[in-house]
């Protein structure tokens, strides 16, 4: 082999070793907005909807909602968008509070011990989430006519050694879930409830 033939070989073979030690983790995964639109729509015989927000996130640890591909604030106001309207028939208005809408990471204590430990794998977290909404229709007095109050609660352990973007699934998972047990529970309510401003 030429000189010259050598030195091109020993390049090429120098640059795929540096590519392959700059090798980059997967991209993060683009997770679809969590949307009702594919639900009936709720009537309810009000002039407007309005939404108000009491929570407030710490953005501190043990907190993690923020994190959140989909934030539980955010799937709870798209809930409202997409599944009520605002179908006029009164002068009263409904208001939609979000009162919770966190996320608290809780750090889980191996059950197993010395060597057994270090070749097994258990849950190292667990992520406890709290949906708390009071939906009220406001009369002409300014005062609530009717009110409902609905909860949702949520929670799920990952294994030790996940991945960012497992932990971004599972925490993606666990919002649906939470949303389609407060869609059921709050559109329950609203049928028993709301007598009277529900069409």
């Amino acid at each position: 082999m030429r000189l010259g033939s050598l030195r091109l070989v020993i390049v090429a073979l120098a640059f795929s070793g540096t590519l392959a030690a700059c090798t980059s983790p997967p991209p993060p995964p683009a997770f679809p907005d969590i949307r009702f639109t594919g639900e009936t729509p709720i009537r309810l015989a009000v002039s407007t909807i309005r939404i108000q927000s009491d929570f407030r996130p710490t953005f501190q640890a043990p907190h993690v909602e923020h994190l959140f591909p989909v934030t539980p604030a955010h799937a709870m106001e798209n809930w409202v968008h997409d599944r009520l309207v605002a179908a006029g028939g009164s002068n009263a208005y409904a208001r939609f509070v979000i009162k919770d809408a966190s996320v608290v990471e809780v750090e889980l204590k191996k059950k197993s011990e010395g060597i057994t430990a270090a070749f097994t794998t258990e849950p190292a977290q667990r992520y406890d989430a709290t949906i708390a909404v009071t939906l009220q229709i406001i009369g002409e007095g300014g005062f609530p006519v009717r009110s409902i109050d609905v909860k949702a609660t949520r929670s799920q352990s990952v294994l030790e050694g996940i991945t960012p973007n497992q932990r971004d699934q599972t925490w993606y998972d666990m919002t649906k879930a939470l949303m389609a047990d407060f869609d059921k529970q709050m559109s329950a309510e609203i049928s028993a409830h709301l007598g009277g401003y529900f069409q």
